[in-house]
C-alpha cells in the first residue's frame, strides 16, 4: 500500500478475512475443550497470524500514519460524518431510522453479520465503511457519532460534543435533543429488548431516530480477568443483533444502521516483551494513560510513540495525544494486553455501517435439486447409481436444501439403502455442484422383477420428523436370478 486510502480500501475488500478466519479458528479451537491436543496447530497459525500478518501489516501502516500531517484519507468518510452521511439523507425523506451501535464491532464482524441479516427472510442489507477518530476508543467514538459542531477531549479523557458532555447515556440523549428537538433519543439495546411490542411500537411511532447503545464484545474485552473470551462475546453479539433487528422489524422499523465506535486487536497468545513500547512516555503533562494512548500537554517525541495535536486529529482543544507505533502496547497496571484498542492500526480504526432494510415480500428460497435420468430406465443389477444436481450454487438467499433417497416399491416399502445428502455447494461451477449415490437394493427387491419402483427425494416438514415426496423418478427392475458365481 502506498497511501492511507489505499490501504484502507485494500483492508476492506480482502485482508479483514485474515482477522475474521483467525477469530473463528481460536473460537472453535476454545469451545471444543480440545485445545491440548490442538496446541501445536494453534501455535503455528498464531505465529502465522501475528509474524506474516498482523505485525508487518500494520508496520507498513503505520509508516503512511507517520508520513500524514492530519488523520484523515481521501475517499474515506470520517466517523464523526457518521450523522451528516447516513441519518440525514433519511431525515431529508421523512423516514425514520433507528441507529445500533455496538461497542467494538470491528469492520470483519460487520461484514460476518451482513451475511447473516441477508441470509434471514425479506431483510436487504449494505456495508460500507468508516474511519474512527484518534485515539479509537469509546469516549470518542461514541461522540462522532452524535450530531456534533466540535469535539474536544478533556484532561479525563472524557469527550465534549459542542463544549457539553457525551459522557453516558443521559448526556447522548441531550445531545440528539439538542440537534433534533423531540425527534431523537436514546435507550440501550437491553433495554429495548425488555419492552413488549407495544411499548416498541410506541418508541418507533414519537421518533425519527433512535441511538440503541449495545455492550458486549468490549465489556468482555476490556476486562484482564475474561479477555480471552472476546470471541465468544462475537458469537453472542452476533446472535443478539440479529434477534435486536428483528424486534425492530416487527415495531414497523424498516431502517436500520449498525456501526461501531471502534474496533481493536487481539492476540490470543500471552504477549512477548518486544510486544511493548520499548520507552515510556514522557512529558510536562501526561494526564490521561491507556494501553494505546496516552493524552498530555508537551509529551516528548520518541521513536516508539506517534504524536498528535489537536488539530492535527480534527479536534478543539490545545491536547497531544501518542500512540505506540505499529501493535504495540503501553503498559498499564491491572489491565490485560491480548485485547486492546486506542492506536492506528487497521484492525482499530476500520469500522463497519451497515444499512438493513425489511422488504415486504419474501425474498429467499431453498436451492433447486433435479435427479439427472440415465441412459436406461431399467434396474438390471443389485446396484443403481445416479447423478443429483444442484441447480444453483448457495448465496444469502438461496439455501441449502437437505434431502432423503431412496428406492421405493409400490406399497411405499424401502428396497435400498437411504442417503442423507446436503446440497448446500457454493461454488459457481456446474460439474462441482453434481453428487454421484450409489443404492444397493436390499433382497426384497429379487421380488419385484418385472415391476415399476421409484426413486423418491424426500424432504422433512418443518419443525417434525416426518418427510414428503420433493422429487421422484420411475423405474423398471429387470432383474437376472443367477448367481454372480454361476457360469
Amino acid at each position: 500500500m502506498d497511501s492511507l486510502t489505499e490501504g484502507f480500501q485494500k483492508y476492506c475488500h480482502s485482508w479483514f478475512r485474515l482477522d475474521q478466519l483467525y477469530r473463528k479458528f481460536v473460537y472453535h479451537v476454545l469451545q471444543s475443550a480440545e485445545s491440548t491436543v490442538m496446541e501445536s496447530l494453534s501455535d503455528l497459525v498464531e505465529n502465522h497470524y501475528v509474524n506474516n500478518y498482523l505485525l508487518p501489516l500494520n508496520d507498513r501502516w503505520q509508516n503512511l500514519v507517520d508520513a500524514t500531517g492530519k488523520w484523515s484519507a481521501a475517499d474515506v468518510i470520517l466517523q464523526r460524518k457518521f450523522f451528516s452521511r447516513w441519518i440525514k439523507p433519511f431525515l431529508k425523506k421523512n423516514r425514520k431510522v433507528f441507529v445500533i451501535i455496538s461497542d467494538a464491532l470491528r469492520y470483519e464482524i460487520g461484514e460476518e453479520f451482513l451475511r447473516l441479516i441477508r441470509s434471514e427472510d425479506r431483510y436487504e442489507a449494505d456495508l460500507e465503511a468508516a474511519m474512527t477518530m484518534l485515539p479509537s476508543y469509546t469516549q470518542l467514538g461514541m461522540a462522532a457519532l452524535l450530531p456534533n459542531g466540535s469535539l474536544s477531549l478533556t484532561d479525563k479523557g472524557n469527550v465534549e460534543v459542542d463544549d457539553q458532555s457525551s459522557q453516558g447515556l443521559v448526556n447522548r440523549q441531550k445531545q440528539l435533543d439538542r440537534a433534533l428537538p423531540e425527534r431523537a433519543t436514546a435507550v440501550k439495546a437491553e433495554e429495548l429488548m425488555k419492552l413488549n411490542q407495544e411499548d416498541r411500537r410506541s418508541l418507533v411511532r414519537n421518533h425519527d431516530v433512535v441511538y440503541v447503545y449495545h455492550n458486549r464484545i468490549d465489556a468482555t474485552g476490556d476486562k484482564r480477568d475474561s479477555e480471552e473470551r472476546v470471541f465468544e462475546a462475537v458469537e453472542d453479539t452476533l446472535k443478539e443483533l440479529i434477534q435486536l433487528v428483528k424486534k425492530l422489524a416487527n415495531a414497523n422499523v424498516s431502517n436500520i444502521l449498525i456501526t461501531a465506535d471502534h474496533g481493536f486487536i487481539y492476540q490470543n497468545r500471552s504477549l512477548d516483551e518486544s510486544d511493548f513500547a520499548s520507552v515510556e512516555p514522557q512529558g510536562e503533562e501526561i494526564l490521561f494513560r491507556d494501553r494505546r494512548f496516552i493524552l498530555g500537554r508537551g509529551l516528548e517525541e520518541n521513536s516508539s510513540l506517534r504524536k498528535f495535536t489537536s488539530e492535527e486529529l480534527g479536534l478543539s482543544g490545545n491536547l497531544e495525544v501518542q500512540i505506540p507505533k505499529s501493535i504495540n502496547r503501553l503498559r498499564r497496571k491491572g489491565s490485560g494486553s491480548r485485547y486492546v484498542h486506542g492506536g492506528a492500526s487497521l484492525q482499530e480504526i476500520v469500522i463497519p455501517v451497515l444499512k438493513i432494510n425489511k422488504k415486504r415480500q419474501s425474498d429467499t428460497t431453498l436451492v433447486e435439486v433435479n435427479i439427472i435420468p440415465g441412459a436406461s430406465s431399467i434396474i438390471s443389477s443389485k446396484q443403481l447409481v445416479v447423478t443429483i444436481y444442484q441447480t444453483e450454487a448457495i448465496t444469502e438467499k438461496i439455501h441449502p436444501r437437505y434431502l432423503r433417497a431412496g428406492i421405493y416399491a409400490q406399497n411405499d416399502e424401502l428396497i435400498s439403502d437411504a442417503h442423507e445428502l446436503s446440497f448446500d455447494i457454493t461454488s459457481p461451477n456446474s460439474r462441482e455442484r453434481e453428487q454421484r449415490v450409489m443404492f444397493i437394493l436390499t433382497k426384497k427387491a429379487d421380488e419385484l422383477n418385472g415391476q415399476e419402483v421409484t426413486l423418491r427425494l424426500e424432504q422433512k416438514h418443518a419443525g417434525t420428523s416426518q418427510y414428503k415426496e420433493y422429487k421422484s423418478l420411475k423405474y423398471t427392475m429387470r432383474r437376472s436370478f443367477t448367481s454372480d458365481f454361476d457360469f
